[in-house]
């Protein structure tokens, strides 16, 4: 089963598509959709044209551990999505996501223009990756 990771943002979201048999993250790009209502629309619409399973939702929680406002956005828009796609939508933690993303774009020569455009792409696709090489996955 193919499974998505979908990094959320106010304004551009970061979308992965794993493999067909859901075991390592491929296809990675950003929507640029202010509106979550559209959003989850748009995925409804990704997700059906990729065969898409199940999807996994990054939940920007504090260092320590705490749900905060952005978490919230998170648990909620996670409602939106599984009431507009009828897929199971699964919260995993995406604490530093974004700065590993940052990191690996910088890393790879990417000028700071440039990774704007991509940091989204790249953190999704670090959500994914986390998820299908999480804790249990694979027993």
């Amino acid at each position: 089963m193919r499974v998505m990771g979908v990094d959320y943002g106010d304004v551009r979201t970061g979308l992965c598509v794993s493999d067909a048999m859901g075991l390592m993250a491929g296809e990675a790009w950003t929507v640029t959709e202010p509106n979550p209502e559209k959003l989850a629309d748009i995925i409804k619409e990704e997700a059906g044209r990729r065969q898409v399973g199940l999807l996994i939702l990054g939940r920007p929680l504090n260092m320590d551990g705490s749900a905060g406002p952005r978490a919230e956005k998170a648990e909620a828009f996670q409602a939106l999505l599984r009431e507009k796609t009828g897929l199971e939508v699964i919260l995993w933690d995406e604490r530093r996501t974004t700065v590993d993303a940052l990191r690996i774009l910088s890393d790879a020569g990417k000028k700071k223009k440039k990774q704007r455009a991509k940091v989204d792409a790249v953190a999704a696709s670090l959500i994914l990756e986390g998820w299908l090489n999480g804790p249990g996955r694979n027993a």
